[in-house]
């Protein structure tokens, strides 16, 4: 998350707030939340070499598909957080996301996904724009039929179900926020229903 932030050049007030956030969501002790600072500020450095990071995430996590992905979801929501998506945090997730496994084409696609999944946080929909919007963030277009659009939405559903993340070893903090994640993908699927009436 330091590296993201720091991408652009400074860390911002919002970014901050937003990794404070993050730590509350997860419900950190003291001791660990000193820690989470730190290796945010050293991910922050300039001088930080993150191939070491890479290495030992993709060692302990690399198998599991869905952790990585959780990974990437938590960074793009960091590169978005302070209203802007600068070119520079794009190359860092790209980058980031090239040693998770992911190519450019994917990771744009993510990208597109979970901006499109924020416009439907906290139960916010109302536009046409929004059904626009819930298509992006199920990954697929207006174009689609209904059961492309069924299965899109099951298969996200799947990548954030509960159940299935602590199988994998995700811990339940973190599971906690992928749970958020599953309730704006099924907002959006639920636009998308209502105004195709299925």
């Amino acid at each position: 998350m330091g590296r993201i932030a720091k991408a652009d050049g400074h860390v911002s007030q919002n970014e901050i707030e937003h990794v404070e956030q993050f730590m509350q969501k997860l419900g950190m002790t003291q001791d660990h939340r000193l820690q989470a600072i730190a290796l945010f500020k050293r991910g922050a450095d300039s001088d930080f070499d993150i191939e070491p990071t890479y290495k030992k995430f993709m060692s302990v996590c690399g198998r599991t598909q869905n952790l990585r992905q959780m990974l990437l979801v938590y960074l793009i929501v960091m590169a978005l957080v302070d209203g802007h998506f600068h070119p520079a945090e794009e190359a860092a997730l790209t980058d980031i996301a090239k040693h998770l496994g992911y190519d450019q084409a994917a990771v744009k696609h993510l990208i597109d996904m979970v901006l499109n999944q924020s416009h439907f946080a906290g139960g916010k929909v109302s536009t046409a724009e929004s059904l626009d919007d819930a298509y992006k963030a199920l990954g697929v277009t207006k174009e689609n039929s209904d059961a492309e659009i069924k299965r899109a939405y099951r298969k996200l559903m799947s990548q954030y179900h509960p159940d299935k993340l602590m199988g994998q070893g995700m811990p339940e903090d973190m599971v906690a926020m992928a749970t958020e994640q599953a309730k704006e993908i099924q907002l959006a699927y639920d636009l998308i229903k209502k105004n195709r009436n299925l």
